[in-house]
């Protein structure tokens, strides 16, 4: 009981420090445009400016459907307070995001004070949609925005400590949002309340480490040959694109909304694998894994030959150079060797009829309503308990395709 009590307390603070992070990101976001600004650096800004842009626009077009799923029912009573008419509105001006993260933070913090079980699980259902939003905003922002980092600091050649720190720190704020995302996926299993910390330290770990790899790369790449990793990018994302209509993902609830899911598949994929189709991975996983290295060793291969024929104002040795682009290559396959070591010991492996929706108890009145969803047949043939009324469908078809 005491166990339990102590996840309730760590959850109330992660949500309590969530929003606060958030807003400090964005003044982050604000302070680094403005020092671009001063140094004249009218490129970079121009690219942070249409990262920053370019991922708000995604995601509050993600909260928005989503809202429209729900027939906008809002179920807090910070969320209730505009009007439906309001909400589109504040949508439109790229704040609608945050009425979702004040009223996690309000059903959290009120379940919290009043020591009531929340039976309804409505602060689950909204922090799962947050979950899925910050790994959009994660790869659609953060990680574009730290690779134009390591760029910089490459082509600038020369590191301090608080570079690298922030660097690191950056990394390990991506990680920690897919690693924050797997913990709110195995919330739809039984044993989730004995989620053995091991596993989760390993799991932060080889997404820290792929991910380091993967962005290393493309930031050596993009210091030699800026211009040619945009083109770099259209034609990976258009070929990742490609596999994500063929997986045939059924994660929205309309045919444009579902694009507009796969076209962000796309682009997570760019950076890291993600899970969107039910059935055995392996395969793809693989196949997925072979591709990103292949690329990395391209990338890599490319910024040897152009220090070692055109280098730029600083001058790295050759053998120097080639040690860099080995270890980077040596870091992702590390990350591999970690990632299976995961799968094989830790990752659990459920039958379908361990997973369950966000309800610890299953009710009567559950299936009805599971029903009224139109995926009754889908629960039989799966052998999955009945969700509760606001068990999030979204992220439990996550949670089917990353368990199958």
């Amino acid at each position: 009981m005491s166990g339990t009590q102590d996840n309730n307390k760590w959850d109330v603070v992660l949500t309590c420090v969530g929003l606060p992070l958030y807003l400090v990101d964005i003044g982050l976001d604000i302070w680094a445009a403005v020092s671009f600004y001063k140094e004249k650096a009218y490129v970079c800004l121009a690219i942070l400016l249409f990262l920053l842009l370019g991922s708000s626009l995604l995601t509050q077009a993600y909260s928005w459907l989503w809202y429209s799923y729900d027939k906008f029912e809002r179920k807090t009573k910070v969320e209730r307070w505009p009007t439906e008419r309001l909400l589109k509105l504040l949508h439109v001006f790229q704040l609608g995001i945050y009425f979702r993260h004040a009223g996690v933070l309000e059903k959290t913090v009120e379940n919290f004070i009043t020591k009531l079980r929340d039976t309804e699980g409505v602060a689950v259902f909204l922090s799962h949609d947050l979950s899925m939003l910050r790994i959009v905003e994660t790869f659609s922002e953060s990680a574009p925005q730290l690779t134009l980092m390591l760029t910089i600091i490459l082509q600038q050649g020369h590191l301090d400590v608080f570079t690298v720190l922030k660097a690191v720190g950056s990394a390990s704020a991506i990680a920690f949002t897919v690693t924050t995302y797997h913990r709110a996926l195995r919330s739809f299993l039984h044993d989730k309340k004995k989620q053995n910390i091991t596993s989760t330290v390993i799991y932060f770990i080889w997404n820290l480490v792929l991910i380091s790899s993967r962005l290393t790369a493309l930031a050596l790449f993009a210091s030699v040959l800026p211009c040619f990793i945009f083109a770099h990018f259209i034609c990976s994302w258009l070929v990742l694109f490609f596999f994500a209509w063929r997986s045939k993902t059924d994660f929205m609830e309309s045919p444009g909304g579902e694009w507009l899911y796969r076209v962000t598949v796309g682009l997570i994929w760019y950076f890291n694998w993600f899970n969107v189709a039910e059935g055995t991975t392996r395969c793809r996983t693989a196949l997925y894994h072979g591709y990103i290295l292949t690329d990395i060793c391209i990338l890599c291969a490319v910024w040897c030959w152009k220090m070692s024929t055109d280098p730029p104002d600083f001058v790295i040795e050759p053998m120097h150079a080639l040690i860099t682009a080995a270890c980077v290559v040596v870091v992702y396959i590390l990350g591999l060797i970690l990632k299976v070591i995961y799968y094989k010991f830790f990752h659990p492996n459920p039958d379908r009829d361990e997973l369950k929706g966000v309800s610890t108890e299953q009710q009567p009145e559950d299936e009805v309503v599971f029903r009224m969803f139109g995926a009754a047949a889908k629960m039989a043939d799966h052998g999955l308990l009945a969700p509760s009324a606001h068990c999030n469908k979204r992220m439990r078809k996550l949670a089917e395709n990353f368990y199958s």
